[in-house]
């Protein structure tokens, strides 16, 4: 098996350690063999413009320093003026933008995937919001957890309906840990998806809130069957919510786990 997607790692899985010592913790990263890593936390609204450039040069000054490039960010979307978020992504270096949770899209609260009427409302933002910012040179995503895939009042799955409504342009990032949580098969979820889904985190372990993280293959997420299914990613992103285990260690762990199975560009 192979594939010509390369391998990234999501910043939340060192959160810690990133606001008690940034150069310090990309460093590590980087010594684990990542080159690419996934900024998280930018793009709201509840910051300055001036704030938000600030942070972002800050972070691209430590990342240049590890040798790291950014595969894409998670952010949150106003119903503004997008120019601030588009700048952000100039400053990182990066063309892909992913919401990570629907509060992070300005008015909208996280039921909305059960919620018959929001719903609509929701997945038409991001349409219009993915439109703005492809005539910048910028993607927009969703990326899941596991609570998407509430029932609306009619018995279908919030998530399989959300993208329905979605239009072309709107990108899938695919987190197989949560979506297993949600009692899905992610072979099928990603199979749904299609083209759609260009980006994967991959992480294992007893799936469920609360539960700890493992090494990839010691779990219960199906990865080598989702990855054998996914040879048009462009991404395999580690992450890791919570372990046990110290965070760097399972995370090199897994970076070879996923570069053993999928003969992944790194």
């Amino acid at each position: 098996m192979s594939s010509k997607a390369r391998l990234s790692v999501q910043l939340y899985s060192v959160r810690e350690a990133l606001f008690s010592d940034l150069a310090g913790t990309l460093a590590r990263i980087a010594d684990l063999g990542y080159r690419h890593v996934e900024p998280f936390a930018f793009g709201h609204w509840k910051a300055t413009p001036a704030e938000r450039v600030e942070r972002a040069r800050e972070l691209r000054a430590a990342l240049d320093a590890a040798g790291l490039t950014v595969s894409s960010v998670h952010a949150a979307l106003s119903d503004g003026d997008l120019a601030p978020l588009v700048e952000e992504c100039r400053i990182l270096g990066t063309d892909t933008v992913f919401v990570p949770v629907p509060e992070l899209v300005e008015g909208f609260e996280r039921n909305v995937f059960g919620d018959a009427d929001q719903l609509p409302a929701f997945a038409a933002r991001l349409t219009a919001a993915s439109e703005e910012l492809a005539g910048h040179g910028i993607n927009l995503g969703y990326h899941n957890h596991e609570f998407e895939w509430t029932k609306l009042p009619n018995g279908r799955a919030g998530y399989d309906v959300f993208w329905e409504l979605a239009g072309e342009r709107l990108l899938a990032e695919l987190d197989v840990y949560w979506a297993t949580a949600a009692g899905q098969d992610p072979v099928a979820v990603l199979t749904q998806l299609g083209r759609r889904a260009v980006a994967v985190h991959l992480k294992d372990g007893p799936v469920g809130h609360g539960e700890q993280q493992t090494p990839i293959g010691t779990g219960d997420v199906q990865i080598p069957a989702l990855l054998a299914a996914g040879e048009h990613l462009a991404w395999h992103i580690a992450e890791i919510d919570t372990t046990e285990l110290d965070v760097f260690d399972l995370l090199g762990a897994n970076r070879t786990a996923i570069l053993d199975l999928s003969r992944t560009v790194g």
